[in-house]
């Protein structure tokens, strides 16, 4: 139908309205896209997650604001979600093959009227363009998106998803603090850089193994765990009052974690970064200070860590968080010469200051 009809519609004028979805990388939303089009953003590993359906829908919309306008409309409107270019999509007998069927699929079953726009963004800009949005400050579309954020079109998913991480319920906490600790927990804090360590609650409460590595500095990633030394003297402490819980805002604290962490580098002290579990807040915040102080991509941080310790799984909000992280940071992952599929997983560094950690390592 006409474009003034279909952005009526959009805007919520004369009856039922459309609710717009942009499944496109975040660059190249913010460089053009249909007018008040929301846009999704879901990281690589995310992908089994929502291949099982245990990822809620709201959790892919990065901007507060656009999740909560989709709270309110996704039943009562007609949902039309659009990619770069999907001309046709054909859905199998059994499991959505791509990222944009998953998506329809999702909506459907959640009881939404949800469309695609056939020929996507690249067809209606072509014809509409006076109904796009244009950045013309933004970033060229033609410069490479982060590989650890993917263009949700046409991708195709392998029938292996693994990535490690486990198969919780993401809509509740993920470490919640009542629960026990998962039986592939290592029973020692494992080594990310030589001064650096990732562990659990019970690590950070065993003094042999805090004397063996020598650690000083203690960062405890939880609102109730007690720091167990703290008025001996000994070990310097500090608390992030954070649950592992989709509703928590890990990112504020950021700086100063990762400050304190490079306090205890300049110290020349070990220091053990630890939640409950050790497979999300305490991940989360590791990440985060690879991507500061070696100026890595989400994709590559979280991929050496992987490596390092292969249970790591932080819930999908800190996920989200570390992708705005990375954006602010500025960092990008070459998308060298690898395949769409092989973009969908964190399994082989491509950032060149790698080479730093690796000389690290062998130091």
């Amino acid at each position: 139908k006409g474009a003034e009809f279909w952005l009526e519609r959009a805007q919520g004028k004369g009856g039922s309205s459309l609710l717009l979805l942009d499944c496109r990388p975040h660059e190249l939303f913010e460089s053009s896209h249909i007018e008040t089009a929301i846009n999704l953003a879901i990281p690589g590993l995310m992908l089994r997650r929502l291949k099982k359906g245990n990822l809620p829908f709201p959790s892919i919309i990065p901007n507060h604001e656009d999740k909560e306008r989709f709270a309110k409309r996704c039943k009562a409107d007609t949902v039309l979600l659009y990619d770069e270019a999907t001309a046709e999509w054909q859905q199998d007998n059994g499991a959505p093959s791509s990222v944009l069927g998953l998506l329809l699929q999702k909506l459907r079953d959640d009881g939404c009227k949800a469309y695609y726009l056939k020929g996507g963004f690249n067809k209606f800009q072509t014809e509409y363009s006076e109904h796009c949005e244009t950045n013309l400050d933004s970033s060229s579309p033609s410069n490479s998106p982060p590989a650890s954020v993917l263009g949700l079109g046409g991708l195709r998913i392998s029938s292996d998803c693994s990535d490690g991480e486990s198969d919780r319920e993401p809509s509740s906490a993920t470490e919640s603090d009542g629960s026990p600790i998962p039986n592939n927990q290592p029973a020692f804090p494992v080594q990310i850089l030589p001064y650096l360590y990732l562990g659990c609650a019970k690590d950070s409460t065993n003094l042999d193994v805090l004397g063996k590595y020598g650690i000083k500095y203690i960062l405890n990633v939880t609102p109730n765990l007690p720091n167990m030394f703290e008025h001996n003297g000994e070990f310097k402490y500090k608390q992030i009052p954070i649950s592992d819980h989709w509703s928590q805002n890990l990112s504020q604290f950021f700086p100063e974690a990762i400050a304190f962490i490079d306090e205890a580098r300049t110290k020349k002290c070990g220091i053990l970064v630890h939640c409950l579990a050790g497979i999300s807040r305490s991940v989360t915040v590791t990440v985060a200070y690879l991507m500061q102080k070696m100026n890595l991509s989400l994709n590559d941080a979280y991929d050496f860590v992987k490596r390092k310790k292969s249970n790591i799984s932080p819930n999908f909000n800190f996920m989200g968080q570390l992708l705005d992280f990375e954006r602010t940071l500025g960092l990008n992952s070459p998308c060298d010469n690898r395949s769409p599929s092989e973009q969908l997983y964190f399994t082989t560094p491509t950032n060149h200051n790698l080479f730093q950690l690796n000389t690290l390592e062998s130091t």
